[in-house]
């Protein structure tokens, strides 16, 4: 009798346990589905009212944003590590530190809406389709690079991106020419033209905030406001460094640069204004770089260690995310470790396709010069002959 109660008790307690074992995993993945922040107030100029300071994320969306900059950020250094390896050769222009905005601003933008920026173009590559395989390859100059190889950091492209741009300030105006074919195609597709703060004092973004706002174009002009033109301050190289009043009659929008959700929402302002036929827009995104200018700028002579470090520990976009998804119940800690050890896994791999595959062939020297070919022959040949050393020598010294 005795042996039948302890047998009854111990099927209870382990029915307990099974169902204190089931609580605590539903405990465990009980994250929020949602959760809303506060971010810092925006800076109008010409408009009165600007998006909310109180934003929403959903749980989904969180972790493919923190995904996202996280791959960024490891794909830079790797990058910059090729580099000192000189398995990458040339320029080479890291986007550390400045994940939050090429991010933010592609979650709010729509198929049709396209983007070209400088020669700060890695991140947004990634971003615009490309895996971290056809990055860094394409930075290694072999053939399964985004642009086989034949562009290099500086010149990357894929459908509606325009590409990094290797003249200081030449994409605004092209942005501008991007806009005005969306608009003649009748889409209310939104062109995002991006530039530096040393790019905002050239002459041809004045010309192109011109014509843009004559014409009402769809185009948003996005200075990326790092803080430093390659080795020179923004307060010694700009006499007004409020760069979205910069536009004089078109209208701005200041957004700090290291908050995804605010880069966000202003950007989804923005195409919103644009897309209505209001004309064009300015935005300034206060960002930084962690890295120099480029890889041979070391990036300390100008600055301080003390203030890259500084803003690493209160400003950096990817912990502060990663703090707010953890602390306001969308996630673990433990499933962003896991995300941390996938991306890892992802670079590492395009790290080794980027070394060891394939550069492509002299015989394509004259291929690739226009995507759909609107000349029968380029300096005497065409892009489907079969080019010798001879034949490209002759075809180099056509006159």
């Amino acid at each position: 009798m005795l042996s039948s109660a302890l047998k009854t008790l111990g099927r209870e307690v382990q029915s307990k346990n099974k169902a204190l074992s089931s609580l605590f995993t539903y405990s465990k993945n009980n994250f929020n589905t949602e959760a809303s922040f506060d971010v810092k107030p925006f800076k109008l100029h010409k408009i009165e009212d600007g998006p909310s300071t109180h934003v929403s994320v959903s749980r989904d969306d969180a972790l493919v944003y923190y995904k996202q900059m996280q791959t960024i950020r490891r794909m830079e250094t790797a990058a910059g590590n090729l580099y000192k390896e000189k398995t990458i050769r040339g320029f080479c222009h890291l986007y550390s530190g400045q994940e939050a905005c090429c991010v933010g601003m592609k979650a709010s933008m729509r198929a049709h809406d396209a983007v070209i920026t400088a020669y700060r173009a890695h991140g947004w590559t990634y971003m615009m389709g490309v895996d971290p395989v056809g990055v860094l390859a394409e930075l290694t100059g072999r053939s399964s690079g985004c642009a086989r190889g034949k562009g290099g950091s500086m010149h990357m492209y894929v459908e509606n991106f325009y590409g990094g741009n290797g003249i200081v300030g030449a994409q605004c105006p092209l942005g501008a020419g991007v806009a005005l074919s969306l608009k003649y195609k009748g889409t209310d597709g939104v062109c995002l033209a991006l530039y530096g703060d040393g790019a905002a004092n050239q002459g041809q973004l004045f010309e192109a905030f011109n014509i843009a706002q004559l014409w009402k174009l769809p185009c948003i002009f996005i200075c990326e406001n790092n803080g430093y033109g390659m080795g020179t301050s923004v307060e010694r190289a700009s006499a007004s460094t409020a760069y979205y009043t910069r536009g004089d009659f078109v209208p701005g929008i200041w957004v700090d640069g290291m908050d995804i959700l605010a880069v966000r929402e202003a950007t989804r302002f923005a195409i919103d204004h644009c897309a209505s036929g209001k004309g064009p827009m300015v935005m300034e995104v206060a960002t930084y770089r962690y890295s120099g200018h480029s890889m041979s700028d070391p990036g300390t002579s100008y600055r301080s260690r003390d203030e890259i470090q500084e803003v690493r520990q209160t400003r950096d976009p990817i912990t502060s995310f990663r703090e707010r998804m953890i602390s306001n119940g969308l996630c673990s800690a433990d499933e962003l470790k896991d995300i941390d050890l996938e991306v890892r896994q992802v670079i590492d791999e395009a790290v080794k396709r980027a070394k060891s595959d394939k550069e492509i062939g002299l015989d394509e020297l004259a291929a690739d010069i226009y995507s759909v070919p609107i000349e029968s022959k380029v300096r005497g040949v065409t892009a489907f002959d079969t080019l010798s050393h001879k034949r490209i020598g002759a075809a180099v010294n056509f006159k």
